[in-house]
């Protein structure tokens, strides 16, 4: 490699090594930990990094060349980063854009994101394919360190992460014909963007009691997507539980949906790799219609566990996994993708619509 590049190794627990450069965010201590995952998007890496639903995890990207169009602060989903690191197989030299006022390199930099590129990123995402998600460590540490923080690292399951990311006081976003409420378990600036053109959105923390939400009298609650284990946040199901049941129109996205699930008596599990990606086939079963969707998750509601309580509405085409249900007795519907993305590109705004008409109480 060339004077100026720092080399530097990435180590998962099973013993893996990979090489590679030192990208953005140096740490001190010269060693970043986190749960490896991989993400098939083309495009929108500054949405990936800045979305707080990768807390606690590495995002390595499939694609091959990453930041030619730079970053600008107005795509930012969330006020910072909330992941361990990104890899990438190559770094764009320079950028190149309008609306671009920096470099993905200098985004890094700017919120102590490290990363690791010149990596053989098809090796990796072939052993995370066959292996699942596994814990990982890179950084300008010996392989034996990094391998022991990477088998140290505690990764997504059994930890609150929620709490990581959840805004610490209420604000209020938009100025639209509902009154809605949204917990933020880790929410994205677009999807704020998508409600507030039917509503005026009061964004309050993960820990908000139902009585304070019921005491503001929403039309809606709205539950946001978020990061890690749904078991880990109880809290917030007994909160939700409680709202719906006091025939609030409820509508949850991602994190929202499992523990909308789980508040009725869903169980949630951990799939072996996650979806990340913006290319995944959902059905919708009342039309029969295929929506391309944006997806980020590493848990999945098991959709026998809601039998009698919800009916199953969307599946994944790619592993028939539950992707969305809707209660049958209140007014509380979900969905585990994103519908505010766009990569149908709007093939699934539609679930805001009906959140305004279930308001309106249609």
């Amino acid at each position: 490699m060339s004077s100026g590049i720092t080399e530097i190794a990435l180590v998962l627990e099973d013993g893996s090594v990979f090489e590679g450069e030192a990208i953005g965010y140096v740490p001190e201590n010269g060693i970043a930990a986190g749960e490896v995952v991989f993400n098939t998007t083309l495009t929108g890496y500054q949405e990936v990094i800045s979305d707080p639903s990768y807390a606690g995890q590495i995002i390595t990207f499939t694609t091959a060349h990453i930041g030619n169009y730079g970053a600008t602060s107005l795509d930012a989903e969330s006020r910072g980063t909330f992941a361990r690191g990104v890899i990438v197989r190559d770094m764009a030299r320079r950028h190149s854009n309008w609306r671009s006022e920096q470099s993905l390199d200098a985004m890094l930099k700017q919120h102590n994101l490290p990363g690791i590129g010149g990596l053989d990123t098809r090796r990796l995402t072939r052993l995370l394919r066959d292996s699942g998600s596994l814990r990982g460590a890179f950084g300008t540490a010996d392989e034996k360190q990094l391998l022991a923080a990477a088998q140290s690292e505690r990764g997504t399951s059994g930890i609150n992460l929620v709490a990581e990311v959840t805004t610490p006081k209420p604000y209020t976003f938009g100025d639209g014909k509902f009154s809605v409420v949204a917990y933020d378990f880790g929410i994205k600036t677009t999807i704020l963007r998508c409600l507030s053109d039917i509503a005026t959105v009061t964004v309050v923390p993960a820990h908000t009691s139902a009585e304070e939400i019921l005491a503001m009298k929403p039309q809606g609650v709205f539950l946001s997507n978020g990061p890690g284990d749904p078991e880990m946040v109880s809290d917030a199901t007994n909160n939700i539980r409680a709202i719906v049941e006091a025939g609030t129109p409820t509508f949850g996205i991602c994190l929202g949906h499992q523990l909308l699930s789980r508040a009725f008596g869903g169980h949630t599990f951990k799939l072996p790799f996650g979806h990340h990606g913006g290319n995944h086939p959902v059905r919708n079963l009342a039309t029969g219609a295929v929506e391309i969707t944006s997806q980020n998750h590493n848990f999945c509601v098991d959709p026998d566990s809601l039998s009698g309580v919800a009916d199953i509405t969307h599946i994944n085409l790619n592993d028939n996994t539950n992707e969305g249900m809707r209660l049958r007795k209140l007014p509380a519907y979900s969905v585990q993708y994103h519908p505010e993305a766009g990569p149908g590109p709007h093939d699934s705004r539609y679930l805001f619509a009906e959140f305004a008409e279930m308001m309106e109480g249609k």
